[in-house]
């Protein structure tokens, strides 16, 4: 199962999200991140908090979302925006038919500076519980309206 995972600028949340799945979904998903404004670098913070939980950076980048959407790019499964802005921006077109699903949280790196790591901690679990859930379900095997209604019942929209 492929997923894109999506933020304007692709340098924490989308980039925390992309990393948990892959670690959690290993042999079952294959997950990607992208912004559609992308700031070119990964935070300094999420990189810091996925190495201290012992999660892959290997790969890791702030990259557009324009890789993903031409026809030498992975057909997606799913599709999950993770910051407001992105969610309403209007995407590409992307190979297959993803189901599109919103998982929105804070964005830690606007955080304070003196709350930041306390914004990139509570983000990071909040991600990894809803990647718990997600895989705790056979996914692989759902049809689209049940995999739909699951991912909006985990990022609180359903």
């Amino acid at each position: 199962m492929n997923i894109l995972v999506l933020c304007t600028g692709n340098s924490a949340r989308s980039i925390l999200l992309e990393a948990l799945l892959n670690h959690y979904g290993t042999g079952r998903v294959t997950a990607w991140s992208a912004g559609s404004h992308p700031v070119g670098s990964v935070h300094p913070g999420a990189f810091a908090l996925l190495v201290r939980n012992g999660i892959a950076t290997t790969g890791l980048s702030s990259k557009s979302w324009d890789r993903f959407s031409g026809s030498n790019a992975p057909a997606m499964d799913i599709v999950i925006t993770v910051c407001d802005n992105a969610a309403g921006e209007i995407c590409p077109v992307w190979p297959g038919t993803p189901l599109r699903v919103h998982w929105g949280v804070d964005d830690p790196a606007a955080a304070p500076e003196e709350e930041r790591p306390h914004a990139f901690h509570s983000v990071y679990g909040i991600l990894a519980s809803r990647v718990r859930m997600l895989l705790r379900e056979p996914v692989e095997s759902m049809d689209q309206r049940s995999l739909g209604a699951l991912l909006n019942r985990i990022g609180g929209t359903g």
